[in-house]
């Protein structure tokens, strides 16, 4: 039984990745995903094994997901893969709030993103 499985979203050389609720801004998590937008992947992981931000390493295993799905579930040479997409959503945002003077508070919030990676397959220039 079950529901019947729907049509593939990307096109046949194009495999992706997505890492939800990671405990940083939408704001810093894109910086780091405009490193590596339209890059080959080898130079992107490079890029971010070397990135002295703290969610490069979130990034960077989100990229080795879309790359293994690219391997193994749609069979593309790994060799030929640029990052085609990257791009952040913002998820929730926790709220609570700081102690201040005189009996007021002070609202601390605490977002949260949603990172996807496209990686495309290219063809090598002879």
């Amino acid at each position: 039984m079950g529901k019947p499985k729907s049509e593939r979203a990307l096109p046949d050389n194009e495999a992706k990745a997505v890492a939800r609720m990671l405990r940083v801004s939408p704001q810093k998590l894109n910086l780091v995903a405009s490193l590596i937008r339209g890059k080959k992947v080898d130079s992107a992981l490079a890029d971010l094994t070397f990135s002295r931000k703290r969610i490069a390493t979130d990034v960077k295993k989100t990229l080795q997901s879309a790359i293994a799905n690219a391997e193994n579930n749609h069979g593309l040479d790994v060799d030929d893969l640029i990052v085609s997409e990257a791009y952040v959503g913002k998820a929730f945002v926790i709220k609570r709030f700081h102690a201040r003077a005189r009996g007021r508070a002070g609202r601390i919030e605490k977002p949260f993103s949603n990172l996807t990676v496209v990686v495309r397959q290219v063809e090598a220039k002879a």
